[in-house]
């Protein structure tokens, strides 16, 4: 009987393959690895490798397959699918999970051409962006004029993926291609918070500065992470001062806007106040859909309009998201080689929304960002070491651990050099009675919150 099925199931490939159904890289990929198990002349029963290779399957290839059975056999037949876990074998099982994970970053790294450079051309403007837009394109052409100083700084604010980072590389683009001559600087804030770091661990504070303050057009992302570091906030605003002084035309972007941007220096705050804001919020349906057809064009990928209204409808967030699932669907097409259905798109979106889920926060890196803010390094904040600034670090590092990962007491106090459940207990109940009566530290702790939980999205 299984000879007969594998004989059934390979004239089903040859129908599907001389007949244009599937081509033959889908055939190869997909088809061929499926693993005959039984046929009684309704049911036609496969196993595969990995739920990932039976979802490809059954949403992009089942029905085309069903006819093949109807052509070769003369009925209907019902496609079902195994998947072959062998829970017992657990070396096995852990190969199966590794393969799913390959397939995975084979899929996003088919289509060579998936990312395009962040440029004006590239934009797609909508109401929920156009006067950033705007704002950006003129920055980038009157570039170095004193006559725009209105325009400087300019502070572009909006949530993670609504197309800061397009705009303010789009500038820099611009510029360079305007006047290839400029020096242009253009950091994440924590790479400007690196480099000073850097410079004054080997002293070669000189060389920072030269790079910095001597730029033509000095572009800063995320300009939030500065909460809370003073020395980074006090050797950010001389760089600033001295280029807006010169007429250097600065560029900052920000999820909030500088009124909200509690815990800067208030020196800071004015500064970026005193130049040009504009926001980006998310985008309509219009935008968004007007974002997938570009993508896809971009990608010269065939996207079917309903598809495009399906994805449109269904990805609200933010830009990154759309993008992210159309180079998917793109590397999908390519690598299974049929074309693209609404199953196939649903199947993308779920992929995206998963990887949208936060990376998980580990103590590491929230002791990290404590020590940063509180400028005393992680072993300090294990240690036994009792000065007052080790002492309040300690207590708000212990805190936020408690808030963002619910670990529980016992286990936090040994992540801090096995301090007792009551040390724990107290320095939580210390840090919660205190953000209750000190604005300033409840300010500051919530941004440490928020960086934290921010960074391990990016």
């Amino acid at each position: 009987m299984m000879n007969s099925f594998e004989e059934v199931f390979g004239n089903v490939k040859k129908y599907c393959l001389e007949n244009k159904q599937i081509p033959k890289i889908g055939i190869e990929t997909w088809i061929d690895p499926m693993t005959p198990v039984s046929f009684n002349g309704t049911d036609a029963v496969f196993s595969v490798q990995t739920p990932f290779q039976k979802n490809i399957v059954m949403n992009t290839y089942v029905s085309i397959l069903k006819d093949a059975f109807m052509n070769v056999v003369g009925s209907d037949v019902n496609i079902i699918i195994n998947v072959d876990t062998e829970e017992e074998d657990t070396v096995s099982h852990a190969l199966t999970d590794a393969e799913l994970d390959q397939k995975n970053e084979e899929l996003e790294k088919t289509y060579k051409f998936a990312n395009y450079d962040y440029t004006f051309d590239t934009f797609i403007e909508g109401p929920s962006n156009s006067f950033a837009l705007a704002c950006s394109k003129s920055v980038a052409k009157n570039c170095g004029e004193r006559e725009v100083s209105g325009y400087n700084p300019l502070f572009i604010y909006g949530p993670s993926g609504m197309g800061k980072t397009h705009l303010i590389t789009a500038i820099a683009a611009e510029v360079r291609k305007n006047h290839p001559d400029f020096n242009i600087v253009y950091v994440t804030s924590e790479t400007f918070g690196n480099d000073l770091i850097q410079a004054l661990k080997t002293n070669v504070i000189d060389d920072f500065h030269e790079k910095y303050r001597n730029a033509d057009i000095l572009l800063i992302d995320d300009v939030q992470f500065f909460a809370g570091k003073e020395s980074m906030q006090e050797e950010f605003f001389h760089t600033f001062y001295k280029l807006h002084q010169e007429g250097k035309q600065i560029v900052i972007t920000s999820d909030k806007p500088p009124k909200e941007l509690i815990t800067l220096e208030s020196r800071l705050r004015t500064r970026f106040e005193g130049g040009l804001i504009a926001d980006i919020s998310a985008p309509d349906y219009e935008t968004r859909l007007a974002i997938i057809n570009r993508k896809s064009e971009l990608l010269d990928l065939k996207m079917p309009g309903e598809v495009s209204e399906f994805m449109a409808n269904r990805l609200k967030s933010n830009i990154r998201q759309l993008e992210g699932a159309v180079i998917r669907l793109k590397a999908l097409n390519h690598f299974a080689g049929s074309p693209i259905t609404i199953s196939m798109a649903q199947s993308v979106i779920r992929d995206v929304l998963t990887d949208e889920q936060p990376i998980p926060i580990t103590v590491e890196k929230i002791i990290s960002e404590v020590s940063t803010v509180y400028g005393v390094s992680p072993d300090d904040l294990r240690s036994n070491k009792r000065s007052q600034q080790i002492s309040i670090a300690r207590k708000v590092a212990i805190y936020v651990v408690r808030e963002i990962t619910q670990m529980p007491l016992a286990s936090i106090g040994t992540e801090f050099g096995g301090r007792d459940h009551s040390t724990i207990v107290y320095s939580v109940n210390s840090v919660t009675e205190a953000i209750q009566k000190d604005q300033n530290l409840s300010n500051l702790v919530n941004d440490i919150i928020k960086n934290i939980k921010d960074k391990s999205k990016s």
